[in-house]
């Protein structure tokens, strides 16, 4: 008798589940709350212009390379392209000024760094070949079935990023430009496990990319796979209750009255909202407090830019700008002082574009920030409201100027995001960018498991292995080995290579 899978959520991580479970003989039945699917996949249209609002670029998607493979084992390459970034500086960062690239390749990115920090060759070595012994000790992240070093995933999953680069080299000012683009995964000082560093830094030093059309299209490519083997996927379907009787969890609620009978659930969503859909005493109070209390990456607020046509070239990079000295602590910040720092991105539209039509700054923003509108509804949230997107808007779009002189002449219009219409959203926990937040002060505490009290209710998704395209497919692996084994996804994974 085939089995009935309900999934909530449609990010990455529900449709890769999806995908994966119905080829496997599953009945599958994708429940999306917005009226489009994709999570931090979805792209939205603004005056004939399209924009990103999560996952602006990828990496190691090369032939051969770990992201590259699970992609071809969901079979988006039937419907992706990419353009590659600048191998020879595909993330750029400012201190107050001063640029600083970063190459693809080991070898390369040593050669680059060593420009700016002569003295410093030996210690780039010892720092790179740490990344890559940390980031392969993963046998999931090596997509390896062999069993990875343990002892090396446990020490840098307990020492801060700063620590062991401290211990690395003496140069404070590198130690700050190897650290120049956390804001892909919000480190904090004295908090965030090296080993965290060290998946970004090799995931994206294997090789960089941005999604030609936007990153939708993978989440076009998955939905039409899971259709064409037999699932379903339905839109403006907000959960409201998980349903369980004594012993096991029995289908899924939405706020339409639809009931969908289930002999497995997996949640996409942030486990708070996850729980609060749950009222069976089958998840325990100890459980429940334990998710609520955990700690949350910060938010973030978004300017989408619209540029006058043939005016800004093309940037096949990424930009982080820092009007402090520190990439560190641009989370701490009061009204004078932000924004700290800020991301700066381009659309890539098609291949070979020599000019954006559109683009996006990012800067950190905390919920508190916003408080005073929660609960109000996305586009009717008052007045004063929109003032405060405007002034936040207009104080980056000041520090991008510093940076990019001109630049303002050739916007047209923008539109804004700030932390609560990514909560409204997405559903994660305080507007936050990458969901529950890593500390090596609670070591595994601050670890959400795959499996629940509730036996045929899994998690996946950013919060349940880490965040990022790479980061949530290695969960869908974990979250799906529980239903199929991790030695039959290997198995196909490897038989799709052949």
């Amino acid at each position: 008798m085939t089995k009935k899978c309900v999934i909530i959520g449609s990010g990455l991580g529900g449709l890769s589940c999806g995908l994966i479970l119905a080829r496997n003989g599953y009945e599958v039945t994708v429940l999306e709350q917005d009226a489009r699917i994709g999570g931090c996949l979805q792209c939205f249209w603004r005056n004939g212009m399209k924009f990103e609002t999560g996952m602006h670029f990828i990496g190691s998607a090369s032939p051969g390379q770990t992201l590259y493979r699970l992609l071809n084992f969901l079979d988006v390459w039937n419907n992706v392209r990419l353009s590659k970034l600048d191998p020879l500086g595909y993330d750029v960062i400012s201190l107050r000024g001063e640029h600083y690239r970063f190459a693809n390749g080991q070898e390369r990115f040593i050669h680059q760094m060593a420009e700016y920090f002569p003295e410093e060759q030996d210690h780039l070595r010892k720092y790179c070949e740490l990344v890559k012994k940390v980031s392969h000790a993963s046998s999931m992240h090596s997509l390896s079935h062999v069993e990875g070093n343990q002892e090396v995933n446990t020490e840098y999953q307990l020492r801060s990023i700063n620590e062991v680069l401290s211990g690395i080299t003496a140069n404070k000012h590198l130690q700050k430009v190897l650290v120049g683009n956390l804001p892909l995964y919000a480190a904090e000082w004295d908090k965030t496990p090296f080993s965290i560093h060290a998946f970004i830094m090799d995931f994206y030093n294997q090789s960089a990319w941005r999604v030609v059309g936007g990153s939708d299209q993978i989440a076009i490519s998955l939905a039409q796979s899971i259709r064409a083997q037999g699932g379903s996927i339905f839109t403006s379907q907000k959960v409201t209750e998980i349903v369980c009787d004594e012993t096991h969890a029995i289908g899924v609620r939405t706020i339409t009255g639809n009931f969908y009978p289930a002999d497995v659930v997996i949640s996409d969503a942030h486990p708070a909202r996850t729980i609060e859909w749950v009222s069976s005493p089958l998840l325990r109070p100890a459980y429940r407090r334990r998710v609520a209390a955990l700690p949350n990456t910060v938010g973030g607020f978004s300017v989408y830019l619209q540029f006058k046509k043939n005016t800004v070239p093309y940037m096949n990079y990424n930009f982080y700008g820092y009007r402090q000295d520190t990439p560190w602590g641009c989370e701490k910040y009061d009204n004078l002082s932000w924004p700290k720092g800020y991301l700066y991105m381009h659309f890539c539209e098609k291949e070979g574009q020599r000019y954006a039509t559109s683009g996006v700054l990012l800067s950190y923003m905390n919920f508190e920030d916003v408080l005073p509108w929660k609960g109000t509804q996305i586009g009717h949230r008052g007045q004063d409201y929109e003032q405060f997107k405007a002034r936040h808007a207009e104080r980056l779009l000041d520090a991008l100027e510093e940076d990019f002189p001109g630049i303002r002449d050739k916007i047209t219009a923008y539109d804004t995001s700030t932390p609560l219409t990514y909560y409204d959203y997405t559903g994660t926990e305080g507007g936050s960018m990458y969901g529950i937040a890593k500390d090596i002060h609670l070591g595994p505490a601050s670890r959400v498991h795959h499996r629940t009290k509730i036996p045929n209710l899994l998690l996946t998704g950013q919060n349940i292995n880490s965040h990022g395209i790479l980061g949530v497919l290695v969960g869908t692996i974990v979250t799906c080995s529980e239903l199929l084994t991790s030695e039959e996804i290997f198995r196909q994974l490897k038989e799709k290579e052949t």
